[in-house]
C-alpha cells in the first residue's frame, strides 16, 4: 500500500493542528456557527440527526493494521454519546414502531455506539463522537496518516477504486498509482474547493468493473489501444440521487500522461457552467445531460487551451509515475507464511467449500488469494464494525495479509495478500471471529445506508428493513440456491445505499409523514455479474415497512419459478429478470399489497360483527 512521505505526514498533522485551533476559537465564541460550519465540513465533521458524524477518508480503500487499530481506538474511546442524548434518540426510534416478521417476531431499530461504519465509497464513518472531542480524534488519525480532508463539501472527494487493485487476475494496469497522483493533485486544489456540488471520481484498471465507475461524476478505465499503449477511457456525468444517470463516454482513449490535464478541463468546465441556483440540479450529471455535445466540445476546447496555452502543466511524466508506483511494491509474504502453522485443508467441510467459493478470489500471484471478510450478520447493521471487530480484523491482517486490509464498495473488508496454504487456518480463525459467513455476493451481503436511524436527510429507516430481510434468509442452503443477488437499500432519494444499481433496490420515501418504501428491479453497477450499468425500475406502488420483507420474498419466489437451468447451472436472478421481463415480478409484489388489504378488511368485518 502507499507509503506516506515526510511531506504527506507533516501535511496531515498540520491540518489537524489547524482544526484544533478552529475548534477552540468556535468554542470560545471567536468563530460563529456559520463561520465554523464550513471549516468542520472541510475536515469531515457533519452534524446529523442526533449527533455529529465524522467521515474519515480511506483513499482507494487501503488500510494498514495500524490504521485499523486506531479506528478501533476511536470507536471504543470516542464514539460514545451522552447517555441522555442516546436514550432520547432511542426513544424517538421506538416511536416509529417495529417491523413484524411472518413468524410472529419483529425487528426494532436498536441504536448502538462504539463502532465504525464502512461506506460504499470506501470511507469510514462514526456517528456519536462529540464535537468537543473532535480535535483529539483528528490528532489520533494524523498519527497514522489519516484525516477527513475533502470527505465533505463541494470539492473533489475521496478517489475510489477496485478493492482488488494491483492484484486482480483481470487487471490491465494497477490503478492505485494514478489514484494517488489524482489524490495529490486534487487535495486542496485552489480552483476546485468550491464547486457547484460534490465531485466523485472512481478508477479501475481491470476488465471487470468492480468500482461502479459509470455511477460517478468521472469514471476512469485503464485500457490498452490497438498499439498496446496504455491510456484511459473517460466517462463523465454519472450519478444517483433524484435523477439517476449513467455516465457518458467523453474519450474512448486518452494517453495516461494527459489524464490530469483532461480532468482539469472537465472540472474547470463544470465549475464554470454548473448550476449554483439549485442544489438538486447542480451535479455535473445534470450539466452533461442538458448540454450534451456542447459540454463535450467545451471540455475539449478547455483541454486544448491547457495543452497549448498553459503548457500542459499537469502532464504525468514516466519518472513521476515510477516514483509513486514505487510506493505500491507487493509486500514480502514469505515470512508471514513460514511463521504460520500449516493446517490441512478441510476439503470435506461444506461450509469451508462454500467459503472458498464465495469469499475467496484468485490473485495475480498464483501462490496468493484475495479473501473477503463478511461484515453482514444478523443483529448488526450492514457495514458496521465494532471496536473489537476492528481489532480482530487488524490481527487477521497482520497474521495473514502482510498487515493490509481494504474496504470494499459492498461494505466489507478484504485481505489482499493471503497465502493459499493458509486458507484453512484463516477460515478457522475468521469463523471464530464471525467474519467467515460464506455469503459474499449473495442476498444477505446487502448494501445499506444508515437511513432514518441516524441520518437527518432520510425519509425512512434502512437498517430495520435490512435486518428483517437478513432474519428471513439465514439458511445458507437457501441463500446459495438463490445465487448471486445485489440487494441495495437507501433511506432517501440521495441514494447513499445505491438502490438504483441493485438487482433489487429498496428506497425509503415519506408518505403523509409515515415510512414507505419503493421497490426497484433490474439495476446494475456494471460488474460482470450485473452486466451493462442500468437503473432499476420501480415495481408497483410504495409498500409499508411491514410489507417489504414479504414483497422481497414474493419477488424471489417468482425468480425460482421462472428461472431456467443453463448448462447444468441455475440461471441468475438478474438473467431471469431480463429474460422474462418485470411483469411477473411486479404482479407478485402487488399481490402482497392485495393480500394485506384483503386481510385488513376481513379483520375489520370480524371486529364489527363482534362489536
Amino acid at each position: 500500500m502507499y507509503q506516506y512521505t515526510e511531506f504527506d505526514r507533516q501535511f496531515v498533522k498540520a491540518r489537524a493542528s489547524q482544526y484544533r485551533d478552529q475548534l477552540k476559537r468556535w468554542q470560545s465564541g471567536q468563530l460563529s456557527e456559520d463561520d465554523f460550519r464550513p471549516l468542520r465540513l472541510q475536515n469531515g465533521w457533519y452534524v446529523q440527526r442526533y449527533a455529529p458524524m465524522l467521515r474519515v477518508a480511506v483513499p482507494y480503500g487501503e488500510l494498514s493494521s495500524a490504521q485499523l487499530r486506531v479506528l478501533a481506538q476511536i470507536a471504543r474511546e470516542f464514539d460514545q454519546p451522552n447517555a441522555a442524548l442516546f436514550e432520547s434518540a432511542q426513544a424517538s426510534q421506538d416511536q416509529l414502531g417495529a417491523i413484524p416478521l411472518k413468524n410472529g417476531q419483529s425487528v426494532h431499530s436498536k441504536l448502538s455506539s462504539g463502532y465504525a461504519h464502512f461506506t460504499t465509497r470506501t470511507n469510514v464513518q462514526y456517528n456519536w463522537i462529540p464535537l468537543d472531542k473532535s480535535a483529539d480524534v483528528m490528532d489520533l488519525l494524523a498519527s497514522v496518516n489519516m484525516h477527513g480532508i475533502q470527505t465533505s463539501g463541494n470539492c473533489i472527494r475521496n478517489i475510489t477504486s477496485d478493492e482488488r487493485a494491483g492484484i486482480a487476475v483481470d487487471e490491465i494496469a494497477d490503478p492505485r498509482p494514478f489514484a494517488e497522483i489524482m489524490r495529490q493533485w486534487s487535495t486542496l486544489h485552489p480552483e476546485f474547493a468550491f464547486l457547484p456540488r460534490k465531485f466523485k471520481i472512481a478508477i479501475t484498471g481491470a476488465r471487470e468493473d468492480r468500482a461502479a465507475t459509470a455511477w460517478h461524476d468521472v469514471g476512469l478505465h485503464l485500457i490498452k489501444n490497438a498499439d498496446d499503449q496504455l491510456g484511459f477511457k473517460v466517462m463523465v456525468g454519472g450519478g444517483m440521487g433524484r435523477t439517476p444517470i449513467i455516465a457518458s463516454t467523453l474519450r474512448e482513449f486518452l494517453p495516461w500522461q494527459q489524464i490530469l490535464n483532461y480532468l482539469e478541463a472537465i472540472v474547470r468546465s463544470y465549475n464554470r457552467f454548473g448550476r449554483r441556483d439549485n442544489m438538486y440540479k447542480a451535479r455535473i450529471k445534470i450539466l452533461v445531460k442538458a448540454e450534451g455535445q456542447a459540454f463535450i466540445d467545451q471540455v475539449e476546447a478547455e483541454f486544448k487551451d491547457i495543452l497549448e496555452l498553459d503548457g500542459a502543466p499537469h502532464t504525468i511524466t514516466q519518472a513521476e509515475l515510477d516514483r509513486v508506483s514505487s510506493s505500491f511494491v507487493a509486500p514480502d509474504t514469505g515470512k508471514q507464511r513460514s511463521a504460520s502453522a500449516q493446517q490441512p485443508v478441510a476439503s470435506g467441510d461444506l461450509e469451508f467449500s462454500r467459503w472458498l467459493q464465495q469469499n475467496v478470489a484468485a490473485h495475480k500471484n498464483s501462490e496468493l488469494r484475495i479473501v473477503t471478510l463478511s461484515f453482514k450478520r444478523l443483529g448488526q447493521a450492514p457495514g458496521d464494525a465494532t471496536a473489537d471487530q476492528l481489532d480482530l480484523a487488524a490481527k487477521l491482517a497482520d497474521q495473514f495479509s502482510a498487515g493490509e486490509a481494504r474496504v470494499t464498495h459492498d461494505q466489507n473488508l478484504v485481505l489482499p495478500w493471503v497465502h493459499f496454504e493458509q486458507l484453512s487456518e484463516l477460515w478457522q480463525v475468521a469463523r471464530k471471529a464471525g467474519f467467515a459467513r460464506p455469503n459474499i455476493r449473495l442476498l444477505t451481503d446487502m448494501i445499506a445506508c444508515p437511513g432514518g436511524d441516524l441520518c437527518s436527510l432520510a425519509n425512512a429507516r434502512s437498517l430495520p428493513i435490512a435486518q428483517a430481510i437478513m432474519a428471513r434468509y439465514q439458511d445458507l442452503d437457501e441463500l446459495h440456491d438463490l445465487g448471486e443477488i445485489d440487494l441495495h437499500i437507501s433511506g432517501c432519494i440521495n441514494s447513499c445505499g445505491h438502490h438504483h444499481s441493485g438487482h433489487i433496490g429498496i428506497l425509503g420515501v415519506d408518505k403523509d409523514g409515515k415510512e414507505w418504501y419503493q421497490i426497484t428491479l433490474g439495476g446494475s453497477d456494471g460488474s460482470t455479474l450485473s452486466g451493462t450499468p442500468a437503473t432499476g425500475k420501480v415495481v408497483g406502488p410504495s409498500f409499508s415497512a411491514a410489507e417489504v420483507p414479504e414483497v422481497i420474498e414474493a419477488v424471489l419466489d417468482t425468480y425460482r419459478a421462472e428461472r431456467l437451468a443453463v448448462n447444468g447451472k441455475q440461471e441468475t436472478f438478474i438473467a431471469t429478470l431480463r429474460r422474462v421481463g418485470a411483469e411477473p415480478f411486479k404482479a407478485a409484489a402487488n399481490a402482497v399489497r392485495l393480500a394485506k388489504a384483503t386481510t385488513i378488511k376481513a379483520e375489520a368485518r370480524l371486529a364489527e360483527q363482534a362489536a
